[in-house]
This record gives structure tokens, sequence and C-alpha cells, in this order.
């Protein structure tokens, strides 16, 4: 695979001037590793259906590191070769993005949410060569989906299913068999593939897709740079070294999993703890017994956490803190977070192309955290301004614009997205204010997406599929508030004339597209005609304050 990622190059000199690259990779840290604390306890991965724990420390993870290398280049795999997998948070995720850095390959996370219409689409534009996935994963048969899906995607070569078993055991397309079982790291060809072609720090290591307004996904290139140029001063600000232990139940196919929980405890030295599926009450028991004292993840998360912690009367001593991200956090909810978990909470703002922008600190009042989305990491600069790009003052709400030593190296195949500047401003599609002590408030989206627990639904996509409903003449997907997840989608529907539409009907025909469950709208409003501007654009404005008086009217 070429990678565009041609945001890189102009960035060098500036980066060089002001050392905001670390210019070191994950497999560098890996090695220090390695040599400094080989014995102490790296990754605690469990399963949480079946209870299963494996835990590896820093030497045997390196071990499985190369031989999961050496598997992968058996199966063809080289410099710049994409790897795909959708597996939730499990120890062959972590070990597949260090075994992908060994020998040079690129790894794809795509979320396990995905299916059939989101997958042809990432499989093919990625030249993906080798899938890797669970055979089933909370009931679902990943494995039937890819098989059918594999003829459809020419680059894919292998189809690798972790616990896929026959009458013998593992099969032989298992990734027991081809990747983690033979001790490939012992043949003979081993030191070579394992250092012919590892990657410098500004190769891409990392292609990540993200949902946005132009109807498909856009696969955002990092390189080690990039990534650790962010994670660096943000654990600087959470104050978290070696002595750390980290729990990630955010999916690590998000940037928020892939970088603080995969990445982040490597470069600390410190331990992860991954859990597979979220159960607040387990992740409860989890902290407790791992004694984590960092995690990350969006404000559903916090909530149900806190509301655990306050139903069993569980007590996290341990836990210092929780960053919280992807939607505002509700005062009255951070108030009974830090009552029931006893931690700080802090809150951050985002993206996948850059990494945590913005945080509060720990030493911040905690009315911050719910009243601002936090003030730039180190090696940040953002901007707000108006239509004509005029800087704008204090407590004014404009477009934001952020200068990043960690902004992505742009999107795959699609230069033309990168929305970057010659001075390396990159347009995020928020609205926001600054206010005078440089903290920023997202104020909105001029982005058509809504955020559902974290989670980037892709509006364009969801209106186009529901344009070929026979029965729509015009329809809009717009968010409405949820106290759990953020925001919801709701499907603003005009039928055509004498027809009939109801949200069973609606949700029946998406599915019947193979979209992801999460994408679905979860409400229905019906008009007899849509809000619009005089050149017929839809005022979405309108339509997210009709359903916002509908809700205070039942209230």
């Amino acid at each position: 695979m070429e990678f565009d990622a041609v945001l890189i190059g102009p960035r060098r000199a500036r980066e060089d001037t002001r050392r905001g690259w670390p210019e070191r990779t994950i497999n560098d840290e890996l090695d220090a590793c390695v040599a400094e604390c080989p014995g102490k306890i790296a990754l605690t991965a469990v399963q949480i259906e079946d209870g299963q724990t494996t835990r590896f420390t820093y030497a045997q993870m390196a071990q499985m590191a190369d031989r999961i290398a050496v598997g992968l280049a058996r199966l063809g795999v080289t410099q710049g070769d994409v790897v795909s997998m959708q597996l939730p948070n499990a120890w062959q995720f972590t070990l597949l993005y260090l075994a992908c850095s060994r020998i040079g390959a690129v790894l794809n996370p795509l979320m396990p949410i995905f299916r059939e219409r989101e997958l042809r689409f990432m499989l093919n534009h990625g030249g993906s060569k080798v899938m890797i996935v669970p055979k089933r994963y909370r009931g679902f048969d990943y494995e039937a989906m890819l098989r059918a899906l594999q003829p459809e995607i020419p680059s894919l070569s292998h189809l690798v299913v972790v616990g896929a078993t026959d009458e013998n055991g593992a099969a032989p397309h298992s990734f027991e068999a081809l990747l983690s079982g033979p001790r490939w790291e012992t043949s003979s060809d081993a030191e070579a593939i394992l250092t012919r072609h590892r990657p410098g720090p500004d190769e891409v290591t990392q292609l990540l897709y993200t949902s946005g307004t132009t109807g498909e996904p856009k696969g955002v290139m990092h390189t080690a740079n990039t990534l650790f140029s962010n994670i660096l001063p943000y654990a600087r600000a959470m104050r978290l070294g070696g002595d750390d232990v980290v729990l990630m139940a955010s999916p690590m196919a998000h940037q928020t999993g892939f970088m603080y929980g995969l990445m982040m405890p490597i470069a600390l030295r410190a331990s992860a703890v991954l859990q597979d599926v979220w159960q607040p009450e387990a992740a409860l028991a989890l902290i407790a017994r791992e004694r984590a004292t960092f995690t990350m993840a969006s404000t559903a998360f916090l909530g149900d956490l806190a509301n655990a912690a306050l139903k069993t009367g569980t007590q996290v001593p341990s836990l210092r803190t929780f960053l919280c991200a992807g939607a505002p956090i509700p005062g009255a909810l951070a108030e009974r977070a830090r009552g029931a978990l006893g931690a700080k909470i802090v809150s951050a703002w985002g993206m996948t192309e850059l990494g945590a922008v913005t945080l509060t600190g720990l030493d911040d009042d905690d009315e911050r955290a719910f009243t601002t989305d936090g003030a730039p990491l180190p090696g940040v600069e953002v901007k707000v301004v108006d239509e004509n790009d005029g800087a704008l003052p204090p407590n004014v709400a404009g477009r934001l614009f952020v200068r990043a030593c960690s902004a992505f190296g742009g999107y795959l195949k699609r230069a033309h997205l990168n929305a970057t500047d010659d001075e390396g401003w990159f347009d995020t599609g928020d609205l926001a204010h600054i206010d005078e002590r440089g903290y920023i408030r997202i104020r909105g989206r001029s982005k058509d997406v809504i955020i559902r627990g974290g989670e980037n639904i892709p509006v364009v996509e969801i209106e186009s599929l529901l344009y070929r409903h026979p029965a729509i003449a015009q329809v809009a997907v717009v968010a409405y508030a949820d106290e759990r997840l953020g925001e919801r989608a709701c499907a603003v529907v005009v039928p055509k004339a004498g027809e009939a539409v109801d949200l069973p009907a609606l949700v029946d025909f998406l599915k019947s597209h193979r979209i992801a469950v999460q994408y679905l709208p979860e409400r229905l409003l019906v008009l007899d005609a849509m809000p619009s501007t005089p050149a017929g654009k839809v005022q979405k404005f309108r339509l997210r304050d009709m359903l916002r008086e509908i809700d205070e009217r039942q209230c």
C-alpha cells in the first residue's frame, strides 16, 4: 500500500525546531521495557463473559509480539501492508499492533459493531491483506460474515479467526495455529524478518476509520511521532508513571483505547488492564482487584460506573482519575461520580485526527470539568474564527481550528479532504468558544455528525439509505439529548403522499442494508414539511429545537 500521508513532510522542519516529535516508535518503547523491567506485569486482559484472565510480563509480551510478527510474515505480510482486525479489548489486539510494528506493517483496527456495509468499504479502501476476527463475540458469528465478504475484497489474502476450532483442536486458519501457537521467533530467519523493515517514526503505523460528513468513512493515517507527541504530554498532565495501572474498557479500536490503553502504558513502563465487554459492576471489581489508578472513557461509562458504585456500595480507593471525553459532562453527574468513586473527574475533548486536544487539569476546580472541555495540551494551539477567518474575542462561538504536533498525516486516498491549510491549521468542523482563561467549550458541530456514547453516527450515509425507502419523500437525521449516551439519533421524515412510516419498519429497512446496529435511529418524527432555507436547505437546528420542545412538554 502506498500511503499518501502528505501532511507529515511539510511539518518536519517546524517540529525539529520545537522538538515536538519524540522520534521514538512503539518498538523503541517495548525494547526499553524489556531492558528495564522484563518481569513486570505489562498486560492483563479479562474476558467478562467467562472470566478468563490472561497476563503478560514485558518479556513475555515482547516474545509473543516477535512470534506473531514472524507468523504474519509467513502469511506474506511485509512493510507497508495493511493488517485489519475486528477484535474487542483482548490481548490479541495489543499484541497484533506490536507485531505489525516489528515488521513495518500498518494496523487497521475496526470496531466490532461494524457489519457488511462498513467493512466492505473499509477493507477495500485500505487494501487489507489480512483480516483477523473472533470466531464469535457477544453472540455474533464474525467468521461467517467475513467468509461471505471475502470474495468482494480482492486484496484480502487471509482470514484469521481467534478461537476457531475443528475436530483436531485449533483449526488451520485459527489465530492460534497461524500466529500465537508455533514458536516462530526461534526459526532461523526470524531475526532477519524482525529487523529488516522496522519502521521509522514518520512512517504510517496506524490506519483508523472515522465517520464524517462526506457520506463514507475516512481513513486517518498516523505515525509514531504524531501519536507519541500527544501521549507523552497527556501522561504528564495526568501525572502518570510506571507505578500506574490503566484500566481500558473503552474500545481500543477507537483512538481513546488505542492511544491511552495500548500505547501509553508501554511508554510509561506501566500496566494495562483490558475489559472486553462493558459491565460497570465488573469494571468496579477489576479496579478493586487490579488496583487501577486511571481510566478514560465516554460520559456514558462514567455515569454507569458511578451508579454501580452507589448501588453496590463498592469502594475503589486506588482510582485517582477518570478522564471523560466524547460528550459534555452534566454537572450533576460529575458531582455524583466524584462522590461515588472518589476520583478526580477530568474533562477532555479530541478527535481521531488529533488525539486529545484539551484537558482540564488535576488542580482545576471540579466545576471546570462540567463547564469547559479543558485547555490545550503542550504542543497544541487552538483558535476560534468567524466565517471570514477573523479571530473572535473570548466567549464568542465560532469555527474551531487546531494546530498540533499530534495532527494526523492525512486521509488515505482523500487528500482533498485533509482540511489543513499551509500553516498547519486543521478545520475541526466544530463550533466552540475560548474563555478568558484559555479553556474551550464545544458549542456544536458544523459537521453533520451525531455522537452516541462516544460513537460517531455517519448521518449522511444513514440519510442516503433512508431516501431509498419507497414511502419517504424527505428525511433528516438529527440528534436529540440523552442523559446516559449524550445523544441519540432521530429520523425526521416527510412521507410521500398517501404513505405512512413507522419506526419499526424504518429500522427493518436499514437493517436489511447490514449497517451497524448503533447507527439505527431510535426515534421517529413525522412532519408534513421540513423547515428549510429559501434555497431549500433543511434547517436541522430547527428540527433539534422541535425535539427539545417536545421533550420539555413531556417532562
